[in-house]
């Protein structure tokens, strides 16, 4: 277990080990925060969902990339750049499912629709991070085989700017 305390101007922080009755000292941070300033202090970013070069599309990892591409901050701007369905390229969406349960299981019963087929297409659907939460994304196509087989889905939780 951690605690994290301020004595003046000065965090501590405090790591708990279960096997021991001791407390250490050490310079790890709770849930990210450990009061080292980051790069986001100048505002917020605009990140293309999969990197500059790629496409929401089937069988590219998401998760994987949001583990690569971390931390995200509050009102951070994920861009999801998809072509409007045609003869050729399967229709894509974006769909922000309710809870982790959902977000694993690719259960799209309780989730809401955030980005239509035709609205990836240009500079591509535009998502802001507003609350400091988990939010969990998937497409939704084909009744979640997009999310469920083809990769696409992931989740992040946004950090408060100016910490990480």
């Amino acid at each position: 277990m951690h605690v994290c305390c301020r004595k003046a101007n000065q965090e501590l922080h405090y790591w708990y080990n279960a096997g021991s009755t001791a407390w250490n000292h050490t310079n790890g941070g709770f849930w990210g925060f450990a009061g080292r300033k980051n790069a986001t202090l100048g505002g917020s970013r605009r990140i293309i969902v999969g990197g500059s070069d790629q496409n929401w599309r089937f069988g590219f990892n998401y998760t994987d990339w949001a583990i690569k591409n971390a931390p995200f901050y509050l009102n951070d701007t994920l861009v999801f750049k998809y072509d409007p369905p045609n003869d050729t390229t399967f229709p894509h969406s974006v769909y922000l499912l309710p809870n982790f349960w959902s977000f694993q299981n690719c259960d799209l019963k309780r989730a809401k629709k955030i980005g239509e087929v035709s609205d990836g297409g240009g500079d591509g659907f535009e998502f802001v991070l507003k609350r400091w939460q988990p939010h969990y994304f998937a497409c939704g196509e084909r009744d979640g085989f997009h999310c469920k087989v083809g990769l696409m889905k992931f989740r992040v939780w946004p950090l408060i700017p100016g910490y990480n």
